[in-house]
This record gives structure tokens, C-alpha cells and sequence, in this order.
């Protein structure tokens, strides 16, 4: 089976490692078409998104990133895990790399820290994909999802665990998806896990995301009660441009739930259709 992946690599960028795998390349007809930098979530290393990068690569050239304290990136106990150091991370990253034109592609955490990193308007971003962010913050409901889910999770993984285990947490993945979990879920700095979650909640994701200066999408998931429909309205209330999909038969990890529901949602924004 032929695949997009090219390979891995580590650049440093914002003062630390950044570790990242590429998909797609530039040739053909993607020297045409914009990069894509695509950022996981709160406990998702990259790999855990390389099926995405797959897909994402038969028409982009693509660089799915570890985020700082996540897979093979830089952790340390002193690192700063902050949503500010996260967005500044992606900034550096694509100038490190050279890219002149590019798209962030972010889900939940990820969504957050691209709305983050757009807020610095970094020459050659075309366009900004929000993947069923996080809208708690200060005044605001409660993320849905609860420390205990990610904290006993990853001290499963650091203890050693497999696939069986993981599907307590995420019952409807399949085999393999459950695997590379267990595989890859040590990696995940559980300091950096913590605060990234506390600043769910103290942090504003709509001040960011109402100040978005390129195009954006928001895709959410029908089920899930990550972004609601109040929430969707008071998004595109604030920037009336963003567009918006729900993905039917959708959970908030939704290219698991229902992949070709996701790839569909983007159409053609980011210049070429994935499906």
C-alpha cells in the first residue's frame, strides 16, 4: 500500500526541540497549494495522527507536530506549558522551516493553540482550521472532559499497559488506534497535560478566535457537548466570516468517530478537496 509519510525530524525552533513528521512533500501539484501544519490535541503525540497526515498528505505537503511536552518534543520540569508558549512554538516552527505560505489545522488543545499562534499574524498564514475547540474559559461552562480521564489514562501508560487497557478510556477506537495509544500515551508530560487543562479554563479562546485575520473554519462534532450551537453562533457573531460544519455521528475525537465525515468537512477551504 503506497503511503504519503516521508519521514521524521526534529528542528529547533522557540528555544526547544520540536519534533514533527512530514507527509505529502512539495512536488507535483503540491508546490502549488499551501503547507499545512497540523497540531494534535492534549494527550495526542503525532503519531496518533499520522492516519490524518496520510490523507492530508495525497494533497498537501504536511508537518503533523509533537507539541511541546507531548511525544517527541522538548519536556522538561521547568519547561512552560502555556497556551502563549504553545501558539509562539508554531510561529517559530514554520519560520524554521521556511514556509511561506501555510494553514494551521488544530484540534481541541490544538485548535486553541493555533487560534493563539494566528493572534501574531506570522507572514504566510493563509488560513486557520478550528477542530471542535475548547470554548470553557473564564465565566464559562466546564470542559466537558475531567482530569481523572487523562491522569489515570497516562499513569497506566508510564506503568506500562496495552491496548485492552485503553479501551476503557476510548471505547469505539479500533485495535490499532488503541495500541499506538497505549504505545505513545508515556510521552505525554503529565505537568503539561495539567496546565493545559487548567488554562481551558482560565484562559479566553473566544478573545483569540474573535481576532482571527484569514480565513477560518470551524468543524465540530454532532455529539460531544464540546461547542455547542450558542457557541457556534457566538463565534461567527465575532467573526462573521469563519464558516462552520458539524460532523454527523461525531464525538470529539471526531476523525475516529467518522473519518470520512471529517476529511468531507473542509471541502475545498484549504484549496484542494480531501475526499
Amino acid at each position: 500500500m503506497s503511503t504519503t509519510f516521508l519521514y521524521g525530524a526534529n528542528v529547533a525552533a522557540n528555544g526547544i526541540r520540536q519534533h514533527y513528521l512530514r507527509y505529502g512533500g512539495p512536488d507535483g501539484a503540491h508546490r502549488e497549494r499551501t503547507a499545512i501544519i497540523l497540531i494534535p490535541g492534549i494527550t495526542s503525540p503525532a503519531i496518533t495522527w499520522g492516519f490524518v497526515g496520510e490523507v492530508l498528505g495525497r494533497k498537501f505537503d504536511t508537518y503533523v507536530i509533537d507539541v511541546r511536552g507531548r511525544g517527541l518534543s522538548e519536556a522538561s520540569p521547568t519547561l512552560d506549558y502555556s497556551v502563549a508558549a504553545q501558539g509562539d512554538d508554531v510561529v517559530a516552527f514554520a519560520v524554521a522551516l521556511g514556509l511561506k505560505r501555510f494553514a494551521l489545522v488544530g484540534h481541541s488543545m490544538g485548535a486553541r493553540i493555533a487560534a493563539r499562534a494566528a493572534m501574531h499574524k506570522p507572514a504566510g498564514l493563509a488560513s486557520v482550521v478550528l477542530v471542535d475547540p475548547p470554548v470553557s474559559g473564564p465565566g464559562r461552562r466546564e470542559y466537558p472532559g475531567k482530569t481523572p480521564w487523562y491522569v489515570d489514562s497516562m499513569a497506566l501508560a508510564r506503568e506500562g499497559t496495552d491496548a485492552e487497557a485503553m479501551r476503557a478510556f476510548c471505547p469505539t477506537w479500533t485495535e490499532h488506534d488503541l495500541q499506538l495509544r497505549a504505545e505513545w500515551l508515556h510521552t505525554c508530560d503529565e505537568r503539561a497535560v495539567l496546565e493545559s487543562y487548567k488554562e481551558f479554563h482560565t484562559e479566553d479562546f473566544h478573545a483569540d478566535a474573535a481576532r482571527l485575520h484569514v480565513p477560518s473554519l470551524l468543524i465540530t462534532a454532532e455529539r460531544g457537548d464540546v461547542v455547542r450551537d450558542e457557541d457556534v453562533a457566538e463565534l461567527q457573531d465575532a467573526t462573521p466570516s469563519m464558516l462552520h460544519v458539524r460532523v454527523p455521528d461525531a464525538g470529539h475525537m471526531i476523525p475516529w468517530d467518522n473519518a470520512a465525515g471529517f476529511y468531507a468537512a473542509f471541502g475545498d477551504f484549504l484549496g484542494a478537496p480531501l475526499v
